[in-house]
């Protein structure tokens, strides 16, 4: 009787850890299908308000630097009051980002309106969720499915964006965050659920040790074995591409010729490639390769991409190297992502993610200076040459080096 009992309860201990993961995923994807709706708007929202192409720079900027400081601070606070706490306060800074967003009728209440982001991290706080609740051997395919819900953001925001903006324009976002509200309740009650204790007492996968503001804390993760080596190549393996992303509005209309309605269509091809390479191919490989394999993989399709780019001259040139550019940079992610939160205790593992999730703010602080320099001077063949040249070098960096992986297989 009691190994029936223990089966039983094993088995409903499952059920319920797969109900918290998929509301996880739940709120990822509304986060990022109102990110990328917000992102549609912006520019005519800024335009309306008399704010010049300087001045939406300074904008996307300032949200940039938020999200830089906020992710690793963000990491912390998971760590040390809970998963579910964290939830809380990224649903929360984003309900009061995109209300505040919604109600902008200045320029000064324009740029007050970023002051949230610098807590609106879901992906990192549904990304703590499944290293808490899955084996490290199913990490990495774990992971690998946030990229659909990306998926699913990139084409549902970017289509919303462009019919709320025009049709029923303020009252969408204050809408769309009341909905946000409910699946935030409704991961609330899972969890408590699971986790056997009340949402006001529960603290899963806490840390106590230091201040959730201390940068000795948060830089202590990266003394660990391979850790400073793994974030490096993450960081400077994407660099190349995130600069020609952050310049790509400008590339799509000066080199590609594109009207806003032919970009809106390949963001959403975009969206499409990432939803099948990140439902699809990531579990896939992650089971049958280890992720030492798949790392050089990864850049070594890089590398190929930066050559493609190099010749690329039209915009089918460019469809045809999205497939392997989304499938490295998805993949790229996923097994860094994997790699990082095995290399540091269980304890750290949201400080280490809020670390990862600077990396993409970071491109998008220093990348419109970089790559506008980059464009202006050698045109759009210079990102693949850069991308081409950095990651072959880190393919042979990687051949050679010894770094201490965990070698996971399922």
């Amino acid at each position: 009787m009691r190994s029936e009992t223990l089966g039983k309860s094993s088995c409903l201990g499952e059920v319920k850890r797969g109900q918290v993961i998929l509301v996880a995923y739940l709120i990822v994807t509304l986060e990022l299908t109102f990110l990328f709706m917000q992102l549609g708007v912006m520019p005519y929202l800024a335009k309306s308000l008399g704010l010049d192409s300087m001045g939406f720079g300074y904008l996307q900027t300032t949200f940039g630097i938020l999200q830089l400081v906020g992710g690793p601070i963000f990491g912390r606070f998971a760590d040390q009051f809970g998963t579910r706490s964290a939830l809380i306060l990224s649903c929360a800074s984003g309900s009061a980002f995109f209300l505040l967003t919604s109600i902008s009728s200045s320029i000064p209440l324009l740029f007050l309106s970023r002051l949230p982001a610098v807590f609106m991290h879901g992906l990192p706080g549904a990304q703590k969720v499944i290293t808490d609740l899955t084996a490290p051997s199913q990490r990495a395919d774990a992971l690998g499915k946030l990229g659909f819900c990306f998926g699913i953001g990139i084409i549902t925001g970017s289509s919303l964006g462009g019919i709320l903006s025009t049709k029923f324009n303020a009252l969408a976002s204050p809408v769309l965050c009341l909905q946000k509200g409910l699946i935030e309740e409704e991961a609330k009650a899972l969890w408590w659920t699971n986790a056997g204790t009340p949402p006001s007492t529960g603290k899963i996968g806490t840390s106590q040790s230091g201040s959730t503001f201390s940068i000795r804390e948060i830089l202590r993760l990266m003394k660990f074995p391979g850790v400073m080596e793994i974030f490096l190549v993450k960081v400077l393996a994407q660099l190349p591409i995130g600069l020609f992303l952050v310049m790509f509005s400008i590339i799509s209309m000066d080199f590609f010729g594109l009207k806003a309605v032919e970009s809106g269509y390949l963001m959403s091809y975009f969206g499409v490639l990432q939803m099948v390479v990140q439902g699809l191919v990531v579990g896939k490989l992650t089971s049958h390769c280890t992720e030492k394999t798949l790392l050089r993989l990864c850049v070594f399709v890089f590398a190929g991409v930066g050559l493609g780019m190099a010749l690329m001259r039209t915009v089918w040139h460019y469809c045809i190297i999205a497939v392997p550019l989304v499938f490295a940079f998805s993949m790229l992610g996923t097994i860094t992502d994997s790699i990082l939160t095995k290399a540091v205790p269980s304890s750290d593992t949201g400080t280490m993610l809020g670390i990862c999730a600077s990396v993409h703010p970071l491109t998008r602080t220093v990348g419109p200076t970089i790559g506008g320099v980059l464009y202006k001077q050698f045109g759009v063949s210079s990102f693949g040459y850069l991308q081409l040249i950095v990651n072959t070098g880190l393919f042979v960096y990687l051949l050679k080096s010894k770094i201490p992986l965990r070698e996971m297989k399922s």
